[in-house]
């Protein structure tokens, strides 16, 4: 779920530049039949600089499926002639992503689409998850998720201290301040690190919100504090607010701002309460308000993608994540658990050219649950002809 469940926490991390790479050539996702005689490049990995050789393998042509759409990244080539089809290409682009803390969230799988199709990664980190997530990335636990469709390694080129719950310095309070866990971290306010960012870069082009937090998520709606219920909606709709309102200033025209949602906003979900449901609510709301906004005065499009529940760790935090997997695999019109690079492909094309004119919009990636009116699963229908899926293992 890219909600409490996949995003559980608003992500921060202290400030430090990964170990610098280099890269050999840049990438460009394409949406393609095949591609005859590939030459593939090795990205230097980021946390090993000592990784540095260049590997090549030849990739023969293949139908296409359509059944499902795959990301490639392809490293530019004077050889290589034009390929048939429409090409995610964001090269020379540069996204932040803010609420990445592990590598198996939707956040994580952004990141690798938005690089795969080659552009320039920044990240934002919770600060008390700082030490693992470096530490992670430095001693190589994430390389094998960091691998990329033509075998690079991604390239974070920077990660940030963030959280996103504070717009301004001011607004921190002296148990924060104070809190060991945020010992040895500065600037890590919204409006800071937009700061930072534009300092270190200039500018960027494209803006991914994947964080939310509820404290009482368990807790049914009626059940829930005032300050439960207003600290949901701070973390997992106003931080995007305030994430756009600091960062637009610096996006380049044409640039593109993501979050993403969760059909709970829309429907009744139980389990998922303490004012989630609320905030995600507020957040599509406030998608379409800031689209407008923030197209009209920027030409920057905002959209947000409504994913299906995912089996991250966060998610696994409220207990019932496996149930609604489940469940979605049973009612869904394509029977299937979904993929974390589904929705990092979705963001990447929404992130490209290719969507010029989208924006406002929520996008679903759930496999098509939101369209059902009921669970097929139910007993009651069980004298009924239910379509299934014929494939599935």
């Amino acid at each position: 779920m890219a909600t409490a469940t996949s995003n559980m926490h608003v992500a921060i991390a202290k400030p430090v530049t990964l170990p610098s790479c280099e890269i050999s050539k840049s990438s460009v996702a394409v949406f393609s039949s095949g591609i005859r005689e590939a030459s593939w490049t090795k990205l230097r990995s980021s946390s090993h600089i000592s990784s540095t050789h260049v590997i090549s393998q030849n990739i023969t042509s293949r139908p296409v499926k359509f059944n499902r759409m795959i990301t490639k990244a392809m490293s530019e080539s004077n050889d290589i002639k034009p390929l048939p089809g429409l090409p995610i290409d964001l090269r020379g682009k540069r996204a932040f992503i803010a609420g990445i803390a592990d590598d198996n969230g939707y956040g994580w799988a952004i990141a690798k689409s938005l690089a795969a199709a080659g552009a320039e990664i920044l990240v934002g980190t919770w600060v008390p998850a700082l030490n693992i997530f470096e530490t992670s990335l430095r001693r190589g636990k994430f390389d094998e998720s960091r691998v990329l469709p033509d075998g690079s390694l991604m390239e974070i080129t920077k990660v940030y201290p963030l959280d996103a719950v504070f717009d301004t310095p001011e607004d921190v309070p002296e148990d924060i301040k104070s809190n060991k866990r945020y010992a040895g971290s500065s600037k890590w306010t919204v409006k800071e690190v937009a700061e930072c960012v534009k300092e270190d870069f200039g500018s960027i082009d494209i803006l991914v919100h994947s964080l939310a937090n509820g404290p009482e998520v368990s807790k049914p709606l009626l059940e829930t504090s005032r300050y439960g219920y207003l600290a949901a909606v701070s973390a997992s709709s106003y931080s995007y607010v305030s994430l756009l309102k600091h960062f637009v200033p610096i996006m380049n025209p044409g640039g593109a701002s993501i979050s993403l949602t969760y059909i709970a906003a829309e429907r009744i979900i139980p389990g998922y309460g303490g004012g989630m449901s609320s905030a995600k609510a507020a957040l599509e709301s406030d998608t379409k308000v800031m689209a407008f906004e923030a197209g009209r005065k920027h030409r920057v499009r905002v959209n947000t993608i409504s994913a299906g529940p995912l089996r991250s760790r966060a998610a696994k935090a409220i207990g019932f994540i496996d149930m609604m997997i489940d469940y979605s695999s049973e009612n869904a019109p394509l029977q299937k658990e979904l993929a974390a690079e589904e929705v990092g492909n979705a963001a990447a094309f929404l992130a490209s050219p290719l969507a010029s004119a989208i924006t406002g919009t929520v996008l679903y990636v759930d496999n098509g649950l939101n369209a059902m009116g009921v669970g097929v699963d139910s007993p009651v229908f069980k004298d009924l002809n239910i379509p299934r899926d014929n494939h599935r293992s």
